[in-house]
């Protein structure tokens, strides 16, 4: 039984990493990838900073890494990504605008 379920396991994991393996598999895992590296430099500015600090690059790891799961689900026509991904990439974006914004001012009243 335990045998049969190791062999079960297997014939999936072939199935799902190497018999479908294509073009788009490829691009969604690196854009699975280059949306977990917003985490690593989260971390690493947090580190640095020495307090929890959200840095302009997370953003942009956030939009890019978004948009092209984005590009995956549509091209996959998986709705729950599509979904997921079209209403967090619109909150990214705008927190890139915000960010942008308030640097003009911050300068703008220094400047003063």
């Amino acid at each position: 039984m335990i045998i049969q379920y190791g062999q079960a396991l297997s014939n999936y994991l072939y199935d799902v990493f190497v018999a479908k393996f294509d073009f788009w598999l490829a691009f969604g895992l690196v854009a699975q990838l280059f949306f977990t590296a917003r985490f690593l430099v989260q971390w690493i500015a947090s580190e640095r900073a020495g307090n929890s600090v959200v840095p302009m690059a997370f953003w942009f790891c956030s939009m890019g890494g978004g948009l092209m799961t984005l590009v995956y689900g549509v091209v996959k026509r998986e709705p729950v990504i599509i979904l997921g991904q079209a209403l967090a990439t619109i909150i990214y974006i705008r927190n890139i605008m915000l960010i942008i914004k308030n640097r003009g001012s911050a300068s703008k009243t220094l400047d003063r």
